[in-house]
């Protein structure tokens, strides 16, 4: 059977996790294993009633034959136009208990009730998991969570060309909310020219990190840009579902002479970097290159590096530190990159005078290194009637 993943990993993880079964019930999740579908009509996992949709695709392993995907009940509409690689398409759900019965029964059906099952606790609900643990007293329940994530990891081909889409479009708003925004617009204005962008591009916007002047407050405001002063905009944007995670900077007149040396440190750091990302590196290695060259930075006491797999979720597998501004474990500090894995390097500076000064870049792990989709605007930009540096 020819699957849109890694099937040999998925159950070298699940050997790993000790289960048999996997039932993945999220939409990112699910995505990555049917080759990209995503149900249009509840594509944001919308309510549905007095419960919500929940679907659900149950894979066993070394045995693919045997899986089965649950659907809402009006899920032919999707899954007729996008045929997916599932024997057994169930599409009769319109609550999440309604899932959690099919699942049961088809399990049931295939004589696997006394399976270790993995599911996704942090996403399932719990009038689901009550109807799971009730109709299969015999299963053992694990957490499916490092299973799909390891398997998520590694992007086809595919998925990369949506990440790189994703990045460049990110990156071409933002150049093109810059050329448009003048001093005394407000962060809520800029914001919304820069969702415009995006939407333009066919992109989806999720949301804006904004800051201008020596403020550090980074959420969409009242805030007006003023001449002379510097502007950030750190966003993600999402095309068909996968992240574009950019940031970059610009001021309104000429940068000043301090602009000019933070945005070259901050430069120094995120190029720095790079040269650790090649398949067979430690994954730890990057911060220890960003260390090196934080250190060496006139004002590296105001400066922070992070790096991050990221996908379809901003923060994901390959999970670098366990130091970062999103606290998880370091589970592949020690772990080597492997082709295909994606991740997003950032580097900020947050000076008083000047503000925060930020670069942030997508790399994709290659045969041969890496590759930054979106790798433009990296200067201080400045709205149209003013020029570019």
């Amino acid at each position: 059977m020819d699957l849109p993943f890694d099937q040999r990993r998925m159950d070298s993880l699940m050997e790993k996790s000790g289960a048999d079964v996997v039932i993945a019930t999220t939409r990112f999740s699910l995505q990555h294993l049917l080759g990209g579908y995503r149900y249009f009509f509840f594509a944001n996992l919308d309510a549905i009633g007095v419960s919500r949709y929940l679907p659900a695709l149950v894979y066993f392993k070394g045995a693919a034959e045997k899986s089965f995907y649950v659907g809402c009940g009006n899920e032919e509409w999707g899954t007729s136009v996008f045929p997916l690689w599932v024997p057994d398409v169930r599409n009769l759900s319109w609550s999440s208990v309604d899932t959690a019965h099919a699942i049961a029964g088809g399990l049931r059906e295939r004589g696997l009730e006394y399976m270790t099952i993995a599911v996704e606790k942090a996403f399932l609900p719990v009038d689901a998991g009550e109807v799971l643990r009730a109709e299969l007293p015999g299963a053992t329940f694990v957490d499916a969570h490092p299973v799909l994530e390891g398997v998520r990891a590694i992007k086809s081909p595919q998925e990369l060309e949506l990440v790189r889409t994703a990045s460049v479009g990110i990156i071409e708003s933002m150049a093109a909310t810059f050329a448009g925004s003048r001093p005394g617009e407000t962060k809520i204005e800029i914001v919304e020219r820069f969702r415009r962008e995006q939407t333009d591009r066919g992109l989806v916007f999720d949301y804006c990190l904004v800051s201008c002047g020596s403020e550090f407050n980074r959420a969409p405001s009242s805030r007006v840009w003023q001449e002379g002063e510097a502007l950030s905009l750190d966003s993600g944007g999402m095309y068909q579902g996968y992240i574009g995670d950019l940031a970059r900077m610009a001021v309104a007149g000429e940068p000043t002479g301090l602009m000019r040396d933070l945005l070259a440190e901050v430069e120094s750091v995120q190029q720095s970097v790079r040269t650790a990302v090649t398949p067979g590196r430690r994954g730890g290695d990057i911060f220890a290159l960003a260390d090196k060259a934080l250190a060496g930075c006139p004002h590296a006491d105001e400066m922070f590096f992070v790096g991050h797999g990221m996908g379809l979720i901003t923060h994901e597998a390959p999970r670098l530190t366990g130091t970062g501004p999103v606290p998880y474990p370091a589970d592949h500090e020690e772990a080597p990159l492997e082709v295909g894995m994606v991740l997003s390097l950032e580097t900020t500076l947050s000076n008083p005078e000047v503000g925060i000064v930020k670069l942030e870049d997508t790399l994709i792990v290659t045969d041969d290194g890496w590759e930054a989709p979106g790798d433009d605007a990296r200067g201080w930009n400045q709205p149209l009637s003013g020029g570019a540096q």
